[in-house]
């Protein structure tokens, strides 16, 4: 008998005895079956993994009969060495023979002194012979400190001092001349300027 139209195809494959015919199973089943077996899965190898314990013994012990050794004590390194605040008045002289800007026999002209913020030191040395000479210059502050040193002609040094180290410029003047300072701080700084002849 023809089959009617829009009716489900027949099967005309008999079942084996024992089998069953396949079922389809709904997608909501599908994904709940390989939820509960990931997690089936999971749990037993975590259970697995809990029961293990890894030890490891290399043989070594701490020694018994072995005396500390003595603590090593060292007095720090004075802050003076890196701090950059600028001495008082009472400290200055100090702070130049630290630094080996005091007085020496050799210098032609010296200057030294404390400076507020935008504070400027100006100072003028005596005619100086033509001739080379050797230029010194130092600052403590926490800022940089400007130096122009200047001939009545040109400007012979003028630079933005890092403090901490002194500075030494070679100067060179053809023709007897007075050299005039200029010192310029933005912060509270000590300066030290010293010309002698090589």
């Amino acid at each position: 008998m023809p089959a009617m139209p829009g009716a489900p195809p027949r099967h005309h494959a008999k079942a084996r005895p024992g089998f069953l015919p396949p079922r389809k199973l709904h997608p909501r089943t599908r994904v709940r079956s390989a939820v509960v077996r990931w997690t089936t899965g999971a749990l037993l190898a975590a259970a697995a993994l809990t029961g293990c314990e890894y030890t490891y013994d290399d043989g070594w012990r701490p020694a018994q009969d072995i005396t500390p050794a003595p603590v090593v004590t060292r007095a720090a390194p004075s802050s003076e060495y890196w701090r950059r605040d600028p001495v008082g008045e009472a400290g200055l002289n100090a702070w130049l023979e630290r630094s080996q800007m005091g007085a020496s026999p050799e210098a032609a002209h010296r200057g030294y002194g404390l400076l507020q913020a935008q504070e400027v030191h100006n100072g003028t040395t005596a005619s100086l012979p033509a001739g080379t000479y050797a230029m010194a210059l130092l600052c403590r502050s926490q800022r940089r400190v400007s130096f122009t040193v200047r001939t009545d002609a040109i400007t012979v040094v003028d630079l933005s001092l890092r403090c901490g180290a002194v500075r030494e410029e070679v100067v060179y003047l053809s023709a007897e001349s007075a050299l005039t300072f200029r010192v310029e701080a933005r912060s509270a700084a000590n300066f030290a300027y010293r010309i002698s002849r090589l």
